[in-house]
């Protein structure tokens, strides 16, 4: 019930104290007890090295990209569009006009809904989704086929928190218009295997969108290996600032679709009679952009590259490991999500106590998860609980927090009954 197993070569062991004091949040103290944060899944914590250089762009480097003369500008656009690059190298796309910056994973996902799908879609047409997917991978969709009569199409999953593939099989044929997954649950953690479904989609001519707001933080993403022809994550997740994610879309894909929103930087001429509409990647880049939340981000990867994705799923598998034995050693306590391929999330229930509840108890103690639907509520009504407790790490934490975890969840019994 783990993520399967990295390569050796990946299995060098990070400096996790070191790491740690990279981060300033984690020597924070809340009720009086030291921070164990383990709400990764929802957002990760920043570096010192992100944090400094925001700090450092606003203090000496800040001007409007694009366009401008003076040295200011010139030097805001440079780092600007220096992000894009190394978001480019991130995921190797193939070219930075394949980069489009956005606020995150769900106008990424919505832009796509409206600029490629909707224009596309005709009555009896069909969208395909899971039944793992976030609210963000569920909604536009149906926005979407409400506007244009199309139909949206669900593949179902089994009580271990997999995807039925044979269902996938039945599901998908000429009327599919789209296929959009998530990489990995953010509910569950279950990894998805998408090359398998994206082979699929491929043989019936079928574009895939992968919403990978859990997948890039902890594993390697290679946008070609995968053959993917949309791909969206969010800063706030892998160590970078909110505000700011990306749209990778293969560039003959972006070039045919329509601006989705209008006016500064995503121009080229404008009179009252037309507009000429900018290259790609900033056709979709309507206004001054989150300039700092791009150059954040780069600094983010520049982070995580230095310590290697293969070394970060090493620990984060350690952690799951550890993790899943300790709290199934708990008494009383259920996993929900048992897939076989899963990334460092682990969805809980503890008898009969709601996990609001939980959440509240375990706060007293230091210890942070999340608790609720987690923007999954068909999830949660396919395991006919309203909510679960979820504890999600990243390679920062340690098992010496995982045993805090397993210690609060007896004080919550002891409280709580």
């Amino acid at each position: 019930m783990s993520v399967a197993a990295p390569a050796p070569s990946a299995r060098a062991a990070l400096d996790v104290e070191a790491i740690r004091r990279d981060f300033p949040v984690l020597a924070r103290r809340v009720h009086g007890k030291p921070l164990c944060y383990l709400d990764n899944a929802a957002s990760s914590q920043r570096p010192r090295q992100v944090i400094d250089t925001i700090s450092g762009y606003y203090q000496s480097s800040h001007a409007n990209v694009h366009r401008g003369v003076h040295a200011l500008s010139q030097e805001a656009t440079d780092l600007f569009e220096g992000a894009r690059e190394k978001l480019r190298r991130f995921v190797n796309a193939r070219s930075t006009r394949e980069v489009i910056f956005v606020r995150g994973t769900t106008e990424a996902i919505n832009l796509v809904a409206q600029s490629y799908a909707r224009p596309r879609l005709a009555p009896g047409d069909e969208i395909l989704i899971s039944w793992l997917e976030h609210h963000a991978n569920i909604v536009p969709w149906q926005m979407v086929c409400e506007q244009t009569g199309a139909r949206l199409r669900v593949i179902p999953m089994t009580q271990s928190g997999e995807l039925d593939f044979d269902a996938f099989l039945s599901l998908i044929g000429e009327r599919t218009r789209l296929l959009a997954l998530a990489h990995v649950s953010n509910a569950l953690g279950t990894v998805v295997p998408v090359q398998r479904f994206i082979a699929e989609a491929r043989r019936h001519g079928v574009p895939v969108l992968l919403d990978g707001a859990q997948a890039v933080p902890h594993m390697p993403v290679d946008v070609q290996q995968l053959d993917c022809d949309f791909y969206c994550f969010s800063g706030h997740k892998m160590c970078g600032p909110t505000g700011i994610g990306v749209l990778y879309g293969r560039e003959s894909l972006l070039a045919a679709m329509p601006p989705w929103q209008g006016g500064g930087d995503m121009i080229l001429a404008v009179s009252f009679e037309r507009t000429i509409y900018n290259d790609l990647p900033w056709k979709f880049e309507a206004g001054t952009p989150h300039i700092a939340g791009a150059i954040g981000l780069g600094a983010a990867v520049d982070y995580l590259e230095e310590i290697g994705l293969g070394r970060i799923a090493a620990a984060e598998h350690d952690l799951l490991e550890y993790a899943t034995t300790r709290l199934e050693g708990v008494d009383g306590l259920e996993i929900v999500g048992t897939a076989p391929d899963k990334a460092a999330v682990i969805s809980f229930k503890l008898r009969d106590i709601h996990p609001h509840d939980l959440g509240t108890i375990l706060d007293m103690e230091g210890v942070a998860i999340r608790t609720g639907h987690h923007c999954a509520m068909p999830v949660m009504d396919f395991y006919g609980v309203p909510a679960t407790a979820r504890a999600s790490f990243a390679f920062y934490n340690t098992r010496a927090e995982v045993d805090r975890l397993v210690a609060a969840l007896g004080v919550a019994q002891e409280i709580l009954g």
